[in-house]
């Protein structure tokens, strides 16, 4: 594990880490998306009206199932989170011209537990196009992950009233090239850039959470369970199929990866068979 990245990752709240992908995955990506974009256009402004997304990326192909268990991504995010980390986002993000920049967040902020605090998920966000000032890169202010309650509250009723605001003169873009990623931590106030280029801007991200925080992403109902039996141990884990602290995900007290088993039956369907009429 590189010492730079978790010391930045400390320091400034996300780091760059560069070839994540390398040009034959990006073209694999580009290849595995094509089918999928323009299906879902932003419903809002936090999604984007300019915007589209392809949500549980991880289930739609071979190379979306690797770059979710990329060991140099999860080594940096199981330094911040505890062993045994779930997968809470995992979707593709192409920003077209014209869109505008997206609110300013925080990536665990659905988690009501005061700040400052430890992240309680982590996210990577990976460049398939190269991310510029101009074309929609992800903006970010360093040190924000160790604000507490009081700082975000007071930049939200600045940007709220369009004043100016001392803890905003951070603000900057995440520039890299394609096949780099940058890596935050859940507390880091970010957001999508604006795109006021001629090109679209296209990413990929998956965030991973605390094993006891509740993933976003309903993978259980989302991602059929005969997809599932063919995806590796780790990917399975990251999904859910897994327990926690002894007995935190189990079914009807057994294993949830016995709910792959081709015969599955749920034991409640079980118990209520042999129960006399």
């Amino acid at each position: 594990m590189d010492a730079g990245h978790l010391e930045r990752l400390r320091r400034d709240g996300y780091t760059i880490v560069e070839n994540l992908l390398d040009p034959q995955r990006l073209d694999a990506v580009r290849a595995g998306l094509r089918p999928f974009l323009g299906s879902h256009q932003g419903r809002n402004p936090f999604e984007g009206h300019a915007t589209e997304r392809v949500y549980t990326l991880a289930a739609r192909g071979p190379v979306f199932e690797d770059i979710t268990v990329d060991q140099r991504i999860l080594g940096l995010v199981g330094a911040f989170l505890k062993p045994g980390f779930l997968l809470t986002v995992s979707q593709a993000i192409n920003i077209h011209p014209g869109e505008v920049r997206q609110g300013l967040h925080f990536d665990d902020g659905q988690y009501l537990i005061p700040r400052p605090r430890p992240p309680i998920s982590m996210a990577v966000i990976l460049a398939i196009d190269a991310f510029t000032a101009q074309n929609g890169a992800t903006v970010v202010i360093p040190g924000s992950h160790l604000w507490g309650d009081v700082e975000l509250a007071a930049m939200r009723e600045a940007v709220r009233l369009g004043q100016p605001c001392a803890l905003l003169n951070g603000l900057r873009p995440v520039e890299m090239p394609a096949g780099a990623g940058v890596i935050l931590q859940g507390t880091l106030v970010h957001g999508g850039g604006a795109n006021s280029s001629a090109t679209p801007r296209l990413a990929v991200t998956n965030q991973y959470c605390e094993p006891w925080a509740r993933p976003q992403e309903n993978f259980f109902l989302s991602v059929p369970r005969v997809r599932v039996r063919g995806f590796s141990p780790r990917l399975q884990q990251l999904m859910g199929y897994d327990v926690w602290a002894t007995f935190m995900g189990h079914v009807t007290s057994t294993h949830p990866l016995k709910s792959l088993e081709p015969d599955y039956v749920p034991p409640i369907v079980a118990q209520e068979r042999q129960s006399p009429a």
